[in-house]
């Protein structure tokens, strides 16, 4: 039977424009199981014309028809024409994506710290939204636009005020489209908490939600909102008091600074308790990351370099116990708030922070403030030592007991492999490097305590049609295995991980195209004969950048060194440079060729440290076990020649070529 062949010509290519990339894949955007991330983009907008001091109220309301409106009392969104694009501001805003007033960090520009910094937040909105109207009261008069599909449906008009308008602000009113959420309904619960979040982080802002079905009307305003807070929390979740006074802190950076830009700084609060539940909770520029990030590991760093500088002072560590950041921060509740010139997000939902320099920000930040009120409140200082010696030596036993169950018979470790300190299984990492030069530099790199590393020379055997009792054979898998502590097994066997080393086996490669046939021949391998480290999440894959940008200091900002995963990010990166003010041509590119290229302490900072890296972890997702392993098949199968081909005839136009 003849294969079909696809028809692929120019036609074939089809440009989106305008909204378009948003409605046809949404959830690259925003959370699609409902609209509440699409009307947080909107109340943002009010907090960030709050957090530049232009705002001193803001209302929300669920209406009875299913629509939801965000108003605020600022500046107003300009209505005049743009000067490049000749189209009124307030509609470029709401119907072009990367189009805000942002990306303006220079000082007097409009907005020098915000969440906002990926520029396409209210146009999702619209684009997502069936009908949307805005109203903006700027300079004596009412200016209003209507969209419906993401398009301008009724052209900006202005009008007299009425009675009762503000003299300035904004109001937002969109009727999000059922058809790109898994539940048309605003969470009423989610959208109080965000709420009163912007408040705790605006103190003197009156935030209100109202919902016009019930008429019921929260409003939440608060003088000293990060401690109150928190107090009201740790007592809804039952917690203990806690054992020491709040440690609460606050410090901006001043002009001059070598590393951080004027203004960049922290707010924090932090509560350590015996028992009871923990709140733990963060924000960059008001905006709450969920999923943590570097704010939060400088947090933890900080505090904790405080508090093992404390017990090494007075002499309180016990012989045989480490100490580790996890046990200072094991029974800590935290109220956090960062303010970062330029923030830079894990995609679109910004639930966690990727900034490098956030973790040295607020670590250098929070550090001498908990030092010097230790040693001013000794025995405050003692107390927590002694709770954090406590969580240290409750881990060791933890530790212990997981060694014990462990098989009495112990294999020879390869000669090649750099191993770790730690006995934690659950923390440990093993990083299969590609190449012994890359092996060298990550050596030096890593943290020797938790982290392990085995260079792997050349290629990998396809192993797909390996013989188990074969594999061995290969010098390479051995060693693997070995160090890993797992024993081949065949999918859907009972496999014995008792002796597992290792609770994160990471594939470190190139970030080129050879690297890529290393990381598919290792998936290979563990895909085969070690399918249970698959389903079980212990297997990774490492993010190394391709490329570092080289960005000269300028206003505010110091010098940066930016770093792109690959030829698509570069763009980004080089696009949102041109929109900040950065000179063409005075930022320089550099290109890895090759792990090896990297020193020990960038490799550490952009691929290996916890807090700065970025990791995939290998998992089935939507496809089943067995639609994978037919699909490795194919492509690994050495009798699968034809099958290929005809795979690749049909799909091969999808195909992103490094060449």
């Amino acid at each position: 039977m003849a294969t079909r062949r696809s028809d692929y010509g120019e036609s074939s290519i089809r440009v989106l424009k305008g909204l378009e990339p948003v409605r046809q894949r949404p959830g690259m955007y925003t959370r699609t199981d409902n609209p509440l991330h699409v009307v947080q983009e909107v109340v943002d907008n009010a907090a960030d014309e709050a957090l530049a001091g232009f705002c001193r109220e803001i209302a929300v309301t669920l209406h009875a028809d299913g629509s939801v409106s965000a108003e605020d009392d600022g500046r107003g969104i300009p209505v005049g024409l743009h000067p490049e694009e000749g189209s009124p501001v307030v509609e470029i805003v709401f119907t072009r994506l990367h189009a805000g007033g942002k990306f303006d960090k220079a000082a007097g520009g409009a907005y020098s710290f915000s969440g906002g910094l990926h520029g396409v937040g209210v146009s999702v909105t619209n684009a997502l939204s069936r009908r949307m109207d805005v109203t903006v009261w700027r300079d004596g008069a009412a200016h209003e636009i209507g969209f419906a599909g993401g398009e301008v449906a009724r052209a900006l008009r202005s009008r007299a005020p009425e009675r009762g308008e503000p003299r300035s602000g904004t109001r937002v009113r969109c009727w999000p489209d059922p058809k790109y959420f898994d539940s048309a309904l605003v969470p009423q619960a989610e959208l109080a908490h965000l709420l009163r979040s912007k408040a705790v982080l605006l103190p003197g802002v009156k935030v209100a939600l109202l919902d016009e079905k019930s008429g019921r009307r929260q409003a939440w305003q608060y003088a000293n909102g990060l401690r109150d807070y928190l107090t009201e929390s740790l007592a809804a979740l039952s917690a203990a008091e806690p054992l020491i006074p709040l440690f609460e802190g606050e410090q901006a950076v001043a002009a001059g600074h070598d590393t951080f830009a004027e203004g960049e700084g922290a707010q924090w609060v932090v509560a350590w308790t015996e028992e009871g539940g923990l709140l733990r909770e963060s924000y960059v520029n008001l905006i709450p990351t969920t999923a943590g990030g570097t704010h939060e590991s400088g947090l933890r760093e900080g505090l904790f370099a405080a508090v093992k500088g404390f017990i090494e002072l007075h002499g309180l560590q016990p012989k045989g116990v480490k100490l580790l950041p996890e046990d200072g921060f094991a029974r800590a509740s935290f109220v956090l708030s960062a303010k970062v010139l330029d923030p830079q997000f894990q995609g679109q939902i910004k639930e966690r922070l990727n900034s490098r320099d956030a973790l040295r920000l607020v670590a250098s930040l929070a550090r001498p403030q908990l030092e010097l009120w230790l040693n001013q409140h000794v025995e405050h200082g003692r107390r927590l030592a002694e709770l954090v010696i406590r969580q240290a030596q409750a881990r060791s036993r933890a530790a212990q007991k997981v060694e014990k169950r462990k098989s009495s018979g112990v294999a020879v470790l390869p000669g090649k492999l750099t191993d770790c300190e730690s006995t934690d299984v659950t923390r440990n990492e093993l990083f299969l490097v590609e190449g012994d030069s890359a092996g060298g530099s990550a050596k030096m790199g890593r943290d020797k305590e938790f982290q392990a590393v085995l260079p792997l020379r050349g290629k990998v055997l396809n192993s797909w049609e390996t013989e188990r009792d074969r594999l061995f054979a290969n010098n390479e898998i051995h060693d693997m295995a070995v160090a890993i502590g797992v024993d081949p097994h065949d999918a859907g066997a009972a496999a014995d991980l008792a002796g597992l080393r290792y609770g994160r086996i990471c594939i470190l490669s190139d970030a080129d195209v050879d690297g890529a046939h290393i990381q598919v021949l290792l998936l290979t391998l563990f895909l085969r004969h070690f399918p249970a480290l698959v389903e079980r999440g212990h297997v990774y894959v490492a993010r190394p950048p391709l490329y570092r940008v080289d960005v000269p200091a300028q206003g505010k900002r110091p010098l940066r060194k930016l770093y792109c995963l690959d030829d698509g990010e570069l763009r980004h990166v080089e696009d949102k440079l041109r929109k900040d003010g950065v000179r063409e041509g005075s930022w320089s590119i550099s290109r890895f060729k090759g792990l090896g290229e990297m020193n020990a302490m960038q490799l550490w900072e952009t691929t290996m440290n916890p807090d700065t890296r970025r990791m995939l972890r290998v998992a089935f997702g939507d496809v089943d076990a067995g639609g994978t392993r037919a699909r490795f098949t194919m492509l690994m199968g050495k009798g699968e020649a034809a099958a290929r081909r005809a795979w690749i005839e049909e799909r091969g136009n999808e195909a992103e070529v490094d060449v």
